[in-house]
């Protein structure tokens, strides 16, 4: 069975979606991978397609013309043309494996990175397609700070060099609190690490499914009391973001050691976030039909917030929060979990320096970084709803230096735009990839 990865109209998928967004890793060999020649002439065939001059009908297998039929394709390659001009070369190809490729491909104003994928079988048609970034030729932090500060709403990142401290090598409202959405699990991973490291726990351990939460993720459709082990709720919420196994394993880890993970790992202002919430009690807080709830958690502090949840704990077991109430428009964005870009980078940096190999592993599984920036390691928690999206990259560079790359950006008045905001994240692990 083939896997389509095409979608020349979004550059990756939602931060919270399901699976790699990004082409696998090219398996470990003595000699570097070459491309097959029709990968090779397909390649060769994108410059005319996206220009609209190509053999449309010829390149392309039935499965993809059946979800991309020629009129969208033509219209997406119009808009793109539009934007960046046309397509002038192939500028570079980075094979993955012989039928599957990364490809910088040039346009008078921009280079776009491409993934291709070709069927082995003639008469080797593509397969997948997708656009996983289009930066600026003259692309640098300042002209990658005025897109940020161009954004509608609020936004902030930093690029912090790790090592002998965290320092800033780009910074944008560095400390400014951002909702984080599901990158708020990053906490709960580093507190199921430090009881793991402290022997209280095992990540052999096996604990039962608890409350259901609504998607993402896969577990609220397994059955009620189903044994899972730390270790495998840990990955679920890190590489899929999978909210029923967050919540039972930040109830099996214990709220309040949570909270104390908040501060533990470096955030300047705890506060603004604790307790931290299990991601049912987000969903029943926001829910129309506890407005007043919501609203008297906006007006408490941690302990005020804490005493709200115990006193109203039937009310919100009984609420039936829908995934239908998320639309496009945003909903109660100040009932959430909140740190800074810098409170971020500092968690990060307690993962690499104290979290082991088995919390690097797990950020790992779903590393959401372009196929060309060759980082030797990156691990990656992110997390959107409508009006939300953030982003916390740990990466290591070929020469061996590490960085942390966060951000958010965030509108109370609409949605934001996933693809717009992996471009500009994208284009800062560009900065400082060797």
């Amino acid at each position: 069975m083939r896997t389509l990865i095409f979608a020349l109209a979004a550059l990756a998928l939602p931060l919270a979606a399901q699976g790699q967004t990004t082409a696998p890793p090219a398996p470990a060999q003595a000699k570097p991978i070459q491309a097959a020649p029709e990968l090779t002439r397909r390649i060769d065939s994108l410059p005319a397609l996206i220009n609209g001059t190509g053999d449309f009908e010829g390149a392309f297998d039935a499965s993809f013309k059946a979800q991309v039929p020629k009129a969208q394709f033509d219209a997406l390659g119009a808009q793109l043309r539009a934007q960046h001009g046309k397509v002038v070369g192939i500028e570079q190809v980075n094979p993955r494996t012989p039928h599957q490729a990364v490809v910088r491909v040039g346009f008078e104003k921009s280079v776009a990175t491409i993934q291709i994928v070709v069927d082995p079988a003639p008469p080797h048609p593509i397969t997948g397609l997708l656009i996983s970034q289009v930066e600026p030729r003259s692309d640098g932090f300042a002209q990658i700070e005025a897109d940020f500060r161009a954004l509608p709403g609020s936004a902030a990142y930093g690029i912090y060099r790790l090592g002998d401290g965290r320092t800033p090598v780009a910074e944008y409202r560095g400390e400014a609190a951002m909702p984080l959405g599901s990158a708020f699990k990053l906490w709960v991973l580093a507190e199921a690490v430090r009881q793991v490291q402290a022997g209280t726990r095992k990540w052999s351990d096996v604990v039962k499914l608890d409350t259901r939460s609504l998607p993402s993720g896969i577990t609220q459709n397994w059955p009620s009391g189903a044994p899972v082990t730390l270790h495998s709720l840990a990955t679920l919420m890190i590489s899929i973001s999978d909210n029923t196994a967050t919540d039972t394993l930040l109830r099996a880890l214990g709220r309040d050691a949570v909270d104390a993970m908040v501060a533990r790992a470096g955030a300047s202002d705890p506060s603004v976030t604790l307790p931290v919430l299990t991601t049912i009690e987000a969903f029943q807080l926001k829910s129309p039909t506890n407005a007043d709830l919501a609203a008297a958690w906006r007006a408490a502090g941690p302990d005020g917030r804490r005493k709200l949840l115990r006193d109203h704990a039937a009310r919100l077991a009984a609420s039936k929060p829908d995934a239908a109430m998320f639309g496009a428009k945003p909903l109660a964005l100040d009932v959430e979990w909140f740190a800074s870009p810098r409170d971020q980078a500092a968690l990060l940096d307690w993962l690499r320096t104290r979290g082991g190999a088995e919390a690097l592993a797990i950020m790992a599984v779903n590393p959401q970084t372009p196929g060309d920036t060759g980082f030797a390691y990156a691990g990656f928690k992110g997390g959107s709803e409508p009006g939300v999206i953030y982003g916390s990259w740990l990466v290591r560079t070929r020469a061996g230096q590490w960085y942390a790359i966060t951000g958010g950006w965030t509108r109370p008045d609409a949605g934001v735009e996933t693809l717009t905001f992996m471009t500009l994240m994208q284009r800062l692990m560009r900065q400082v990839a060797d």
